[in-house]
């Protein structure tokens, strides 16, 4: 039996190559894998054209991890975040400092409302000791994509400092650190550049990490220990994911070699487009209007059919060889289909004909 087509934001599925990757033991001090690790995290600086005031930081763990290690290494105690929380990432955040210790200044959004940039300029001038503000770009909670480039302008202009979450963008939709100032950007292995999970990263502004001395509350998420520990010996500090480096790389080599970027977002593009116009025609509403969908991930409103149960729904569709998300709303309630990993428009149409097959077979007379 092959293995099911995962249409959720990641873990995600990947290539032959990128899993052939993983058949090598590597020493975690070797030559090579130091090398590998260099080579890795040059690749990772570019992808944003950072490498002229930037550093790359890998980091042990899922994505989380990396967002609470920036957070806990740049942040220092007693200042103040301001956060636009318009998902469940948002409010992951808020969470996060409230553990540091961190204030957090909640400016609350709708979950069908992009990060308001006038507010954001409000707050900010509204209070002087409002350090930093952590954005996160493509909140994943909906597939809502929040307008990031406005947002780095106004912190700038405000003086402050922006820490962007950019777990389900970086890789897929353009950011570009000559153009737009940050801190710290994160991000991790298996999302857009179509890795494996167990690794994040942190691109951080080096004269803010040379800065961030005595922050972190924690040994193991320290960036700034793992940078210069990193920068001295060429080594991690603590035993590396040393297979999720080993895929990570196949998977960086297969993305330049398809183009990069510019071929990942429109081929992510035209998944979404083969995803949203095929689930329409069977009836389903997203909850995303278009101008504010990512191709990233999409959320669409459950059935409201009595002959509608999710669980029975998502293994309908799993035993058709697809792996669907369930809603992260609160409100209403939805489920997910993921655009990225390593499939095309062509597996969407499939995706959708088992979701219709499913629905048929359970009975469900209206999608809407």
């Amino acid at each position: 039996m092959s293995d099911p087509i995962l249409l959720t934001p990641g873990p995600l599925t990947t290539t032959a190559q990128t899993k052939a990757a993983m058949l090598f033991d590597w020493g975690s001090w070797d030559n090579a894998f130091n090398a590998m690790t260099a080579s890795v995290c040059k690749d990772l600086v570019g992808i944003v054209d950072a490498q002229d005031s930037h550093v790359c930081v890998p980091m042990q763990g899922s994505g989380t991890f990396s967002v609470e290690a920036a957070l806990g290494t740049l942040v220092p105690k007693g200042s103040k975040v301001l956060v636009p929380d318009n998902g469940s990432y948002c409010k992951r955040i808020v969470k996060i400092l409230a553990y540091l210790g961190r204030e957090a200044v909640v400016l609350e959004h709708s979950e069908q409302e992009p990060a308001n940039v006038a507010r954001i300029d409000a707050a900010l001038a509204a209070d002087p000791s409002i350090s930093h503000v952590a954005q996160v770009h493509c909140e994943t909670g909906t597939g809502i994509l929040n307008p990031l480039a406005e947002i780095a302008a106004t912190v700038a202009r405000r003086g402050r400092r922006l820490i962007i979450d950019a777990m389900s963008s970086y890789g897929a939709i353009p950011i570009d650190a000559r153009k737009l100032a940050f801190d710290a950007l994160i991000a991790a292995s298996g999302k857009c550049l179509e890795g494996v999970p167990g690794m994040g990263f942190v691109i951080m502004r080096r004269a803010a990490l040379e800065g961030a001395a005595g922050n972190s509350h924690s040994l193991a998420l320290d960036l700034l220990d793992q940078w210069q520990y990193m920068q001295k010996t060429g080594q991690w500090r603590y035993t590396p994911p040393t297979h999720v480096m080993a895929a990570l790389h196949a998977a960086i080599d297969q993305y330049q070699r398809a183009g990069g970027l510019a071929a990942r977002q429109a081929r992510y593009q035209a998944n979404c487009a083969a995803l949203v116009d095929g689930m329409r025609a069977l009836g389903f509403k997203t909850f995303l209007p278009d101008a504010l969908q990512a191709p990233i991930i999409v959320t669409f409103h459950a059935p409201a059919d009595p002959a509608y149960q999710f669980a029975e729904f998502y293994r309908r569709v799993r035993d058709q060889g697809f792996i669907l998300y369930p809603g992260k709303l609160t409100a209403v309630e939805t489920f997910r289909v993921g655009c990225i990993g390593a499939i095309d428009p062509a597996i969407m149409r499939r995706a959708v004909a088992a979701i219709g097959a499913a629905i048929n077979s359970m009975g469900v007379r209206a999608a809407a």
